[in-house]
C-alpha cells in the first residue's frame, strides 16, 4: 500500500506504528534535482567538490557534467522514512546503499521504500529502498532499518521557510509544466559545436524533444565526439553548410516531418532568413517576435519579457503582434489570463512621447478584441508595472499594475537593456522563443547553461502543444 500524500493531506504529519505497518507496505515521493538543490546539500555538507559544483570541471569527468552528491538522494530515503512510512517518531539505526548511475540536473528522483522484515522485541523494521530516475533507471538501490515509533504522532506539518539562492534563480517550473509523454520533433539546425549537439542531447534524454541534426555530418559528429556523447540514435541529415540546413530544417518543418526549430552553431539572421521568406518559409499572418520567460528572484511570478531580438523599431501594428505572441506563449505556460503592462517612461498618455499613444493604442484593441487572451494596461512605467506600492503611491488603480506578466518594452533598446539588467543585477535566469511562426524556435546562446537550454526546450514543447490544440 502506497502511503504517499496521506501524512499531508489535512496538513498534519501522522505516522504509522509498528503495530499498524505490514510487510510489503511502501511509500514513495518524487523530487526533481535542480541546482539550487545542489548548492544547498554542498553548504549544509560541507562538500565542495567541484563534480557538483562547477560546470567546466564536470565536463572533465566520466559524466561530462554536473551531478548530484550521491547522498543528496539518500537524504531523500531518510525524507520518506521521517514523514510517510513510518513517519515522526522513526529512529534511523542504518542504511546500506549502492549508487549505480549518476543524477544529473533536471533528473526526476522516485525515492520508494518496502517494507522486508519486522522484528518485534525492539520495534525494529527492514526497508528495501529504491530510488529511480524518469527513465525508470536505477540510480541508488539499498535497505535502511529503523526503529519504528509504537504511539500515534499526529502534528501540524511545519511551514518551512522558501530558500532561495541570491546568486542563481532557476526555471524549473517550466520542466514541470512540460512533464508530457510526447516529446516534440525538433530540427536542431548546424549543431556543429559542443554547446549546440550538447543542449540537444540533454533536452532528448530529458524527454523534451526527438531531434532531428541538420549539418554537414561529418562537424556535426565531430562536436559529438568533442562532447563525449553518442548521437546515434538522433537522425542525421546531412547537408554542405549552415546555409543548407537553415533551409533544409524550414523545408522539413513545413512538410511536417518536424514541429518546432532550435538554432545551432550559425547566426540568428542566417536562421530566421529562410523562416520569413513568403513563399518557401514558415510566415504566418503575425510578425516574428522574441519572447524571453525570466524567473526573477526578487518577483513573485514568472515574468515574459518582449521583443529584445527581432523588431528593432516595432511599429503599432508590430505591437499588436508581439503583445500577442506574448499572451500565446503564457498561456502555454499555463496562465490562462496574463495581465499585459505596456511600458513607458511615464503611466499618464503624453503626445510627446510616442510609446504613450501606442500604449493607449493597444489597449483599445484589447478592448475592441483585436487582441485577445490578456489583460491590458498601458502606459504604465517600470516601477509601476511590477511594484504594487508603486502603482499605490501614484494613485493607479489597475488590475495589472504591480502585478504584471508580461512587460512590453517600447523597443528593442529599451527590452534588450532591461532583460540584461535583470540577468546580471537581479540573478535572473530566463529562457526564449521565437514566436509568430507555424512552429516556435529555440534561439540558443553560448552562455546559456544547461538548464536554459533545457528550459526553452521545455517551452517550445508546450507552444507545439498549443498550436496543435488550436493552430499556430
Amino acid at each position: 500500500m502506497d502511503k504517499q500524500g496521506q501524512s499531508t493531506a489535512n496538513g498534519h504529519i501522522e505516522n504509522r506504528t509498528f503495530d499498524e505497518i505490514r510487510v510489503g507496505d511502501t511509500a514513495s515521493l518524487e523530487k526533481r534535482l535542480t541546482l539550487d538543490d545542489i548548492k544547498l546539500f554542498a553548504i549544509m555538507s560541507g562538500d565542495i567538490n567541484p563534480a557538483h559544483l562547477d560546470d567546466d570541471f564536470a565536463k572533465s569527468t566520466r559524466f561530462q557534467e554536473v551531478v548530484a552528491h550521491g547522498m543528496w538522494g539518500g537524504a531523500l530515503i531518510s525524507t520518506v522514512l521521517g514523514t510517510e512510512l513510518p513517519g515522526p517518531g522513526t529512529i534511523y539505526l542504518g542504511q546500506t546503499l549502492r549508487f549505480r548511475k549518476p543524477v544529473r540536473l533536471g533528473d526526476v528522483l522516485r525515492v520508494s521504500v518496502r517494507v522486508l522484515s519486522k522484528e518485534a522485541q525492539h520495534k525494529r523494521i527492514v526497508f528495501t529502498c529504491l530510488c529511480t530516475n524518469q527513465n525508470g533507471e536505477t540510480v541508488i538501490e539499498g535497505e535502511a532499518e529503523v526503529q519504528a515509533p509504537t504511539e500515534k504522532v499526529s502534528r501540524p506539518r511545519a511551514v518551512l521557510p522558501r530558500v532561495r539562492m541570491a546568486e542563481r534563480a532557476r526555471l524549473h517550473e517550466m520542466l514541470s509544466a512540460a512533464e508530457h509523454p510526447a516529446p516534440v520533433s525538433m530540427a536542431v539546425v548546424h549543431p556543429v559545436d559542443e554547446v549546440s549537439i550538447l543542449g540537444a542531447y540533454e533536452s532528448a534524454r530529458q524527454g523534451l524533444i526527438r531531434p532531428v541534426l541538420v549539418g554537414p555530418r561529418a562537424k556535426v559528429q565531430t562536436a559529438a565526439e568533442a562532447a563525449g556523447i553518442d548521437i546515434a540514435e538522433f537522425e542525421l541529415v546531412d547537408v554542405p553548410h549552415s546555409h543548407a540546413a537553415a533551409a533544409e530544417a524550414v523545408a522539413m518543418t513545413r512538410a511536417g516531418r518536424v514541429e518546432a526549430l532550435m538554432k545551432g552553431a550559425l547566426h540568428t539572421n542566417e536562421l530566421l532568413h529562410e523562416v520569413v521568406k513568403r513563399d518557401t518559409g514558415l510566415r504566418t499572418e503575425r510578425c516574428l517576435s522574441h519572447v524571453m520567460a525570466f524567473d526573477v528572484p526578487t518577483y513573485p511570478r514568472p515574468l515574459f519579457i518582449t521583443d529584445a531580438a527581432i523588431n528593432i523599431y516595432p511599429t503599432l501594428a508590430d505591437k499588436k503582434d508581439i503583445v500577442q505572441n506574448a499572451i500565446d506563449l503564457a498561456q502555454a505556460v499555463g496562465n490562462a489570463s496574463p495581465k499585459v503592462a505596456i511600458l513607458s517612461a511615464v503611466e499618464t498618455v503624453n503626445p510627446k512621447i510616442a510609446s504613450t499613444l501606442e500604449a493607449a493604442a493597444l489597449c483599445k484593441m484589447a478592448e475592441r478584441g483585436q487582441i485577445i487572451g490578456g489583460v491590458l494596461d498601458g502606459p504604465l512605467a517600470f516601477d509601476n508595472a511590477v511594484s504594487e506600492a508603486a502603482a499605490a503611491a501614484k494613485g493607479i488603480v489597475s488590475p495589472v499594475a504591480g502585478r504584471a506578466d508580461i512587460l512590453v518594452a517600447p523597443d528593442l533598446e529599451s527590452a534588450n537593456m532591461l532583460m540584461k539588467q535583470l540577468t546580471y543585477l537581479a540573478d535572473a535566469t530566463g529562457a526564449g522563443l521565437v514566436m509568430g511562426a507555424r512552429v516556435p524556435i529555440v534561439l540558443t546562446s553560448r552562455a546559456d547553461d544547461a538548464i536554459t537550454r533545457l528550459a526553452s526546450c521545455a517551452l517550445a514543447l508546450l507552444v507545439a502543444e498549443q498550436h496543435k490544440k488550436v493552430g499556430p
